[in-house]
């Protein structure tokens, strides 16, 4: 395949008039039928320079560097396949569009408004048909092939809903030259507006809805969403793209009532629309339903839902007339009977991923959210593209944007003054900076504020208390935590209203969105549509006077006090419950549990932070210490437990000497209890200064307050810095030590974490018969509180020591046993043990003289790394150095080139794709 041409381009697009038709009648010889045809055009476009964009089917998209090369392989191809032998009743019709412009090329595609129109230009023509723009005319014209002429077709307005077009026909000396009328909009019955821009990346939407009202049994179809979707435009466009259907034969109207806010003027409007007027006495309604009974059209009810009381008129309507159809914009549904309900999503965003890693500016631009950014800023700045610099800034924007469209154009009209790195910074005060938009829409569209104010108001009061507290939520919640935190926060401030009946309310309005799947409905918000419910939350002029905030509890607290109150004590006592349930059988449920809460944990903790609930604060970061571990939060745990713990350790209350309160006490175990966590974590991150002192500082407080379980891990982290600085002697002691305060509380998970590390001290004293008996023994333990994730750490140990005594087989076996333990319980820590360990495993398979498995060690090892990098946990067990000679001599047997290939290629490799190939069959 060449390169695609750059700079002035010519864009050929070609299909096939009636090929469903044509299937049906040919079955099985359409195949070779098709390839036939392709072939054909693929001769005349290689002849003249055209290269291959995309085929789709019986579609071509073809770029040629000149107008003239492209006309002449048009020309070529139509009279290729009229001079063709097709079989009898298989001659195909192919009609072709031609269109000239500049378009950007990013990556393997072309970006720009000249693909649309060359696009719809084909799809005006008939089969047999040639069409050219005026652009693609007038850079031909002196230059056409032997035997062609132009004819001009007039100015049509094309089915992108843009200005007219004006068109030319190829015409070719002995092939047919007279053709039905174009296939655009002029020869229709319809009043559809001018669309200023095209409709982006609706691909499946744009049909999907077509269909959905081509079928019989459908009458009714409303699309909905929150401001600034998209609804209007999308809804012109499938009437424009079924208004030569012949369902629609009296034509295909559409219907502002965005100016309407009484119901009663529904009707009314549709009537003028459609050129009914009263007679005499006659209501307007009977005579509409007069005019639409054996009429078959489709009508467009744009902006319904201010309105939305006219619904039961509208089923009217549809009852009066068996050849009518609607197609309802709104952000309500309008529950009636039959109604098909089409919820439009966001434009699709780039996956931005979190280790770092960014899509390309190529990639990027093939996502619809930044191909309308692009568009929208090209229309105010024309050199505007996306570059290495600034792609990552765009998706950001489109992101922190949720997709919306209309809030991705206001931000993108700003790029005349402010780089999109400048934009993304300013999004920090998203509803003051979407302003600004074009001042032929209506007042609402040109300001996001605007536009969700416009929905708040349809609310009724109790929906719109509901609304504005849910917005202290951040990432999504349950219908339980939208009862304890918003019904009656903390027993103040109460809402008198049925949840579900209101919550349906706010979805119904497209102000909420119900998200996720599973038995616990979950809800949440787009981020614009939050930030405005947060600036309601805070300053609710409803409630209060001008200069105060929201209303006050008996406390004196503010609404949005209280709400933040409850909120922060609801996900404490979640976090209390997780400390528990995260080592036992239930564990995988609680890490997707609390992997789904959290923004909600971070929402928390900031505001006990920012509050001064530095104890509420300092117990959510202790108890979701299994999460920071296993959900790999290393190191936003431990920046949690450092925030709270010195205002702690500088109060004057962190000292139990001064009181024997039990207060007091409760807070010095609450301290013993963090400085081990966060010890703990600091080990994981390889921090071994900072472990020793948080740990050293915690067995300290603990034995002051008398409390035996911090004093029991922290010294377990301590023997475990001894274990890695080779003190063995020393840290067996720590270990033992640790055991027995574990048992003496009846702790058996702390006994099991004892067990693997007295296991780790045997085995470096080269005991490995005690080692495995240790690491059996904590397999057992674990297994008795139901820990089944932890249950892999024995396992990776167990694989070690069969590495050293040889038995690679048995290592392997172990190993995969330990990975699939932990990949089910969702422990991204231990995973990264595990695919170490059976990286490990391939290399001293290499080793030994199996370079077969040179490719496996390297894949496991490079997908180690990647995991190692996101978790902040890097491996500085005691093997370390060993493992580094084994990998160099494994590198060496395969080849530093091929070994350096599968190592980076394990690096981009996905954590399931990692999965999936450690465990696969050798």
């Amino acid at each position: 395949m060449h390169a695609l041409p750059t700079g002035t381009i010519t864009f050929l697009f070609t299909d096939i008039e009636g090929s469903t038709k044509l299937l049906q009648q040919l079955g099985d010889e359409y195949a070779r039928i098709l390839g036939e045809h392709q072939a054909l055009l693929r001769t005349a476009f290689a002849a003249h320079t055209g290269v291959e964009v995309d085929t789709q089917g019986d579609a071509f998209f073809v770029a040629f560097p000149s107008a003239p090369q492209a006309v002449a392989a048009a020309a070529d191809a139509t009279r290729a396949l009229a001079a063709h032998a097709w079989p009898a009743g298989a001659a195909l019709q192919v009609r072709m569009g031609l269109h000239t412009g500049t378009p950007q090329l990013v990556g393997n595609h072309y970006v720009g408004l000249d693909v649309h129109r060359a696009a719809r230009i084909a799809a005006a023509g008939h089969g047999g048909q040639v069409l050219l723009s005026q652009t693609t005319c007038m850079l031909t014209e002196h230059a056409l092939p032997d035997g062609a002429a132009l004819r001009d077709a007039g100015a049509h307005r094309l089915k992108d809903l843009q200005e007219p077009e004006h068109l030319f026909q190829l015409v070719l000396s002995g092939l047919p030259s007279d053709f039905p009328p174009l296939k655009t909009l002029d020869t229709h019955r319809h009043n559809l507006p001018i669309q200023p821009t095209t409709l982006l990346d609706r691909e499946e939407q744009l049909p999907a809805v077509g269909t959905l009202l081509r079928r019989p049994d459908v009458r009714l179809v409303t699309l909905t969403g929150p401001g600034g979707i998209g609804k209007t435009r999308l809804a012109i466009q499938v009437a424009a793209e079924l208004v030569d259907s012949d369902d629609f034969a009296d034509g295909v109207w559409f219907v502002r009532l965005s100016r309407l806010v009484d119901p009663g003027l529904v009707i009314p409007t549709i009537a003028q629309t459609l050129g009914v007027r009263e007679q005499g006495s006659q209501p307007v309604a009977e005579n509409l339903r007069e005019h639409l009974r054996d009429q078959h059209l489709l009508l467009v009810l744009d902006n319904f839902e201010q309105v939305v009381g006219a619904a039961p008129e509208v089923a009217g309507l549809l009852e009066a007339s068996p050849g009518l159809k609607l197609l309802v914009t709104s952000r309500a549904r309008l529950h009636l009977r039959g109604e098909h309900e089409y919820p439009l999503a966001p434009l699709p965003l780039p996956e931005l991923g979190t280790t770092g890693r960014r899509p390309s500016p190529e990639r990027l631009s093939q996502y619809a959210a930044v191909a309308l950014f692009v568009e929208r800023a090209q229309a105010v700045l024309p050199d505007f593209a996306v570059t290495t610099a600034n792609a990552p800034a765009i998706a950001e924007v489109c992101s922190r944007l949720d997709g919306l469209p209309l809030a991705i154009e206001l931000a993108a009209a700003r790029v005349k003054l402010l780089p999109p790195q400048t934009l993304l910074a300013r999004l920090s005060t998203g509803l003051a900076l979407l302003t600004g938009g074009a001042r032929d829409l209506e007042e609402r569209q040109q300001t996001m504020r605007a536009t969700i104010a416009w929905s708040e108001g349809l609310l009724t009061p109790d929906e719109q208390t509901l609304f504005r507290r849910l917005a202290v939520f951040s990432g999504g919640w349950s219908l339980d935590a939208a009862e304890a935190i918003c019904i009656a926060p903390d027993g103040a401030m109460p809402l008198q209203m049925d949840l579900l009946d209101d919550l349906s309310g706010l979805v119904d309005q497209s102000l909420l969105q119900q998200v996720g799947e599973g038995l616990e409905p979950r809800f949440g918000m787009l981020h614009i549509i939050r930030e405005y419910a947060l600036e309601r939350l805070e300053y609710n002029p409803e409630n209060a006077g001008a200069g105060r905030s929201a209303a006050t509890g008996a406390d004196g607290a503010t609404e949005a006090e209280v709400v933040r109150r409850a909120h922060g004590r609801y996900f404490a006592a979640l976090a209390q419950a997780s400390d528990v349930a995260l080592v036992g059988p239930t564990q995988r449920d609680w890490l997707v549990r609390l992997t789904r809460e959290i923004d909600n944990l971070r929402a928390a903790l900031g505001w006990a932070h920012t509050s001064g609930e530095w104890e509420l604060g300092l117990h959510l970061a202790t108890d979701l210490w299994h999460f920071w571990v296993r959900g790999g939060y290393l190191h936003e745990g431990r920046a949690w437990l450092e925030c709270f713990l010195p205002l702690h350790l500088t109060s004057p209350l962190t000292s139990p000497q001064e009181s024997h309160s039990a207060d007091q006490n409760d807070l010095a175990r609450l301290l013993a209890q963090a400085l081990f966590v966060v010890g703990c974590i600091a080990i994981w991150q390889g921090d071994y200064e900072a472990a020793t002192a948080y740990s050293e500082e915690a067995v300290r407080r603990a034995r002051e307050s008398d409390t035996t379980r911090p004093a029991a891990y922290a010294l377990n982290t301590l023997g475990t810095i001894d274990l890695y600085n080779g003190d063995h002697e020393g840290a067996v002691a720590r270990f033992t030590e640790s055991l027995d305060l574990m048992r003496a509380a009846g702790d058996n998970w702390g006994m099991a974490v004892d067990a693997v590390d007295l296991g780790r001290a045997a085995e470096l004293q080269g005991d490995l018969e005690r080692a495995v008996a240790y690491y059996e023994d904590s397999r057992r333990l674990y297994a008795q509180v139901g820990d089944v994730g932890a249950a892999a750490h024995s396992f990776v140990h167990l694989a070690r020591v069969a590495r050293q005594q040889g038995d690679l087989q048995q290592a392997d076996a172990l190993g995969r046993a330990g990975l699939s333990i932990s990949w089910r319980a969702g422990d991204r820590s231990m995973i990264a043990e595990g695919l170490d360990g059976l990286a490990q495993t391939a290399v001293a398979l290499v080793v030994a003289g199996d370079i077969a498995y040179g490719t496996r060690a390297a894949h496991l090892l490079g997908a180690t790394a990647t995991l190692r990098e996101t978790l902040g946990a890097p491996d500085l067990s005691p093997e370390r150095e060993t493992a580094r000679a084994h990998e160099a001599s494994a590198q060496a047997a395969l080849g530093e080139e091929a070994w350096a290939a599968a190592f980076a290629a394990g690096q981009a490799l996905s954590l399931d794709e990692a999965i999936a190939q450690a465990l696969a069959p050798a």
